[in-house]
């Protein structure tokens, strides 16, 4: 059968995660990198979609595309691993220190990669600063700033807002993350990961890799939009919202679902745990 049952799946998700909280830094940073520079290609694909048919439900459509491609080829995407190393850690696969080594290096992988597809789509964009008022890139100006100084107008309950929907947001990645191993077909893990990927990005959730290419590239279209209001009203309260449904929502609760027929590392069974399914 094509279908992969919840036990295996999270087994196949533990060892997954434990060889990602062992990668050296090099590959951390390059498949960090190429992860951050194709959400932010999902990105502008959604946006455009959007643009052209005046329905942005046509972009959440649209959007997952990128996050395929990174679950496919295995790249590191820091929201994934919130899940995916905890529930290692769960199973005795990894430790502390190795997880928040993987986090930092890929967040930080991810960080470049966006930042280096905003300066490639603001020059195609622009046309090198020739055409500064189209449709896409006011789009793009006003989804940012709704994501930053929206939230600083509200003061507390803006960070508070954005903190609830990076709980939500992540909720549902990492369940995109956890079902790429629920098949053994390329078009299988496809589906399975394209549903709830196509539910966060129509809810206009918060994605802490998203942003991370979104509000640069406002603020290098001309946002009205500083490092500040970037990283205290958005990066920092949605990355920590992000980590935590991560960890709670998708980690713990599958790890706790599943751990009855656990199988501990120390097992010759879980020593020889084959990982069929690649994952973020």
């Amino acid at each position: 059968m094509d279908y992969i049952k919840p036990q295996a799946l999270v087994r196949n998700v533990a060892a997954a995660g434990a060889l990602k909280s062992r990668l050296p830094i090099r590959d951390l940073l390059i498949k960090g990198g190429l992860a951050g520079a194709f959400l932010g290609l999902s990105t502008t694909l959604a946006f455009t979609a959007a643009t052209q048919t005046n329905l942005d439900i046509v972009g959440a459509l649209a959007f997952p595309v990128g996050f395929v491609m990174i679950l496919l080829l295995n790249l590191e995407l820091v929201t994934g691993n919130f899940a995916l190393l905890p529930i290692a850690a769960f199973r005795n696969m990894t430790t502390l220190p190795q997880i928040l080594y993987n986090f930092f290096w890929a967040f930080l992988g991810n960080l470049i990669g966006s930042i280096f597809y905003a300066f490639l789509f603001v020059i195609y964009v622009t046309k090198f600063g020739h055409a500064l008022d189209t449709a896409i890139i006011q789009k793009v100006i006003n989804i940012a700033e709704s994501k930053t100084l929206e939230y600083k107008s509200l003061g507390t309950d803006g960070i508070i807002l954005a903190f609830v929907k990076a709980i939500l947001c992540n909720w549902m990645v990492t369940f995109g993350a956890i079902m790429a191993f629920t098949s053994k077909s390329t078009i299988g893990k496809i589906v399975a990961m394209w549903l709830p990927i196509f539910l966060f990005f129509a809810h206009g959730f918060e994605h802490a890799v998203v942003n991370m290419f979104l509000i640069p590239t406002s603020m290098l279209l001309g946002a009205n939009i500083s490092m500040t209001d970037w990283w205290i009203w958005n990066q920092i309260p949605v990355t920590i919202g992000n980590f935590l449904s991560g960890f709670l929502l998708t980690g713990l609760t599958l790890h706790l679902i599943t751990k009855a027929n656990l199988v501990t590392h120390k097992s010759p069974t879980a020593q020889k745990v084959k990982v069929n399914e690649p994952n973020s």
